[in-house]
């Protein structure tokens, strides 16, 4: 098995005023030529928008992107026309394709919205941009890692891409083990809020460790501890 540690504090920063994000890899003017990806996870950011504020209408071509809204709710636009409000415990999924454009906008006018925005290659290039979005509720997920987005789609939302996104509550002094779900892939294993020990390495809000090389790897929480698990595939 082969690790790579991330802690929290060395992402990268951006401070716009109305948005304030960390960056887990290379994106905008961060550069980290040792932090350019994971396997095919290209973006991990950890994005607060201020009220009224957002990301005004831009395009992305041939890239998966997913946004799951940690506090607040986000307001969804894009060029073939849909509309829509994404909420807390709500995940959404844009696959580019051929060309999209979207914009993504604080719905309140009070209050922050939290939300991390993933970003991952896909498998086939060129294909119908395409816009799905699922709720998957709290209780859903505890002492257990719910599947959010897989190439099978399903209960899932589906991706293009051979990927597995799950998210987990574990109450604290729970041992558990995580199995790859496709020979080839890794782990990007990111601690949304609680302590984690995992690889001799302990993890907390917001630190991240990659794992790779190997078919399973084992966790134990020295917390209550909410947890994102990232399968891709590493090349």
């Amino acid at each position: 098995m082969k690790t790579i540690l991330h802690k929290s504090n060395e992402r990268g920063t951006a401070n716009l005023g109305w948005l304030k994000s960390y960056h887990s890899f290379s994106f905008s003017r961060y550069y980290d030529p040792n932090k350019m990806s994971f396997g095919l996870l290209r973006v991990l950011n950890d994005d607060t928008v201020s009220a009224g504020m957002g990301f005004g209408t831009h395009s992305h071509d041939n890239m998966e992107i997913i946004s799951i809204p940690l506090e607040g709710e986000l307001r969804h636009n894009d060029s073939t026309g849909r509309e829509a409000v994404i909420k807390t415990h709500d995940v959404q999924i844009m696959s580019a394709g051929s060309g999209i454009a979207h914009s993504e906008m604080n719905n309140s006018r009070v209050n922050e919205v939290k939300f991390l925005q993933l970003w991952i290659i896909p498998k086939e290039v060129n294909i119908t941009p395409r816009y799905e979005q699922k709720t998957y509720l709290p209780v859903d997920r505890e002492q257990q890692f719910k599947l959010i987005v897989s190439p099978e789609g399903g209960d899932a939302l589906w991706i293009n891409q051979d990927a597995y996104i799950s998210i987990g509550r574990f109450k604290k002094d729970t041992k558990e083990q995580y199995t790859i779900r496709k020979t080839g892939n890794g782990v990007y294993f990111f601690v949304l809020n609680g302590e984690i020990e995992i690889a001799n390495n302990k993890l907390t809000d917001r630190d991240a460790i990659g794992i790779y090389n190997t078919s399973s790897f084992e966790f134990t929480t020295k917390t209550d501890s909410e947890i994102l698990i990232i399968e891709v595939p590493m090349n």
